[in-house]
């Protein structure tokens, strides 16, 4: 068994503790603290804890001189969400579990880190960055708020993310935009509620909804270009009450999300969506009041750092096992944030034939821990020049 196997047969009793004790966003203190834990019996040349409340960073110094300095970034973060696989290192708190699998991100640069800290062979740094809240609470964001990039000096990040239904010891990545942008919204619509049987006195909040939702599907397919991706779902309607039926309610709320892929298109999106809102409550005689919650930015690879990522990724799993022009996704990533202020790439690695993320039966696959540290490795070795 090479020294890389071993390492990541370690990381997966690594990964399944952290899978049985799942926390949710920023309140990792566990987690937080059993990556700090190990990162100092490695031998880190420093470990600070606390950025973002939870989120760990070390930091590694290679031992053939000055050069660049470049992150390497995964997620610590749960699903408020109850696991059904009947696994015996399920999650062991309720309402909670990894259904994404930070735990395998988490596990993988651990088991980077401890290899790194045996052999050092770069030049440079290698700044490794546990993250929490990525799901849902912008936690790359905050950490660069609190200085992370500017106080440790990185100059290129890197992420990588398992893929279900991407063959174990796969990768994949692309050039430019790669994941959405993902933005939320909750309308109310503010009318005037009656007698159903007199509908005329009225100006019905229920009535505007409709016309309001149908017109809210021409965004993506009247108003942008077919080839440039926009997705329009409205996922939550409320209004009236099931023990009033004979009453016409007074004001419906509506919510979704709204994905694009170009930042350009995003504001215009997001512009096209406000005057329908109110376009259409203003023809029925109501009014519209829009909450517009702003969510993570379009992830774009820097085009230079995503041949890299992939060059990598080839030189421990072969070319035609790296997809460079891998299909573009409509889910969203926090890691966004980073590629906004620094050049770098996020990869794609197989999970096999799983059950698909955020699903209850989904499951982070050991097997990929190996071929994710080589990817870790390689990527080093290649930009900081060891031998």
């Amino acid at each position: 068994m090479s020294n890389i196997e071993a390492v990541a047969e370690e990381a997966k009793g690594w990964r399944r503790h952290i899978h049985q004790h799942p926390e949710l966003l920023f309140d990792l203190p566990e987690t937080a603290s059993f990556v700090a834990g190990k990162l100092g019996e490695f031998g880190c040349d420093q470990v600070v804890t606390g950025l973002a409340k939870s989120g760990v960073v070390a930091v590694i110094e290679g031992s053939k001189g000055p050069g660049k300095t470049i992150g390497l970034r995964c997620d610590m973060d749960a699903l408020p969400m109850s696991e059904q696989t009947n696994l015996p290192y399920a999650s062991k708190v309720a309402n909670r579990m990894h259904a994404c699998g930070h735990d395998g991100h988490t596990a993988m640069l651990l088991a980077t880190a401890k290899c790194l800290t045996e052999t050092r062979d770069f030049s440079g740094k290698v700044v490794l960055i546990f993250q929490p809240a990525e799901e849902g609470g912008g936690g790359a964001r905050v950490m660069i708020e609190e200085g992370l990039l500017e106080s440790f000096g990185i100059e290129e990040v890197y992420g990588m993310h398992n893929e279900p239904g991407l063959d174990i010891g796969s990768f994949a990545t692309r050039s430019g935009p790669f994941m959405a942008g993902a933005d939320r919204f909750v309308v109310t619509i503010n009318g005037k509620g009656g007698h159903a049987a007199s509908p005329n006195l009225t100006h019905d909040p229920v009535l505007v909804s409709a016309h309001m939702i149908t017109a809210l599907q021409s965004i993506a397919s009247r108003f942008t270009d077919p080839f440039d991706p926009v997705v329009v779902s409205i996922t939550f309607s409320e209004a009236g009450n099931e023990k009033a039926l004979n009453v016409i309610p007074a004001s419906v709320r509506l919510g979704g999300t709204i994905r694009t892929m170009q930042t350009t298109t995003r504001k215009a999106v997001e512009q096209r969506f406000r005057d329908i809102v109110h376009v259409t409550a203003k023809l029925f005689e109501t009014e519209a009041e829009i909450n517009w919650m702003p969510g993570y930015p379009v992830t774009v690879n820097d085009p230079t750092r995503a041949s890299a990522a992939a060059s990598a990724a080839a030189r421990v799993a072969g070319e035609d096992r790296v997809d460079q022009n891998y299909e573009q996704s409509m889910g969203a990533e926090d890691f966004s944030y980073m590629l906004e202020k620094r050049p770098g790439a996020m990869i794609l690695i197989g999970n096999g034939d799983s059950a698909y993320l955020h699903n209850p039966a989904y499951d982070f696959n050991d097997k990929a821990i190996a071929h994710g540290v080589r990817y870790w490795l390689s990527l080093v070795g290649q930009e900081l020049g060891s031998r």
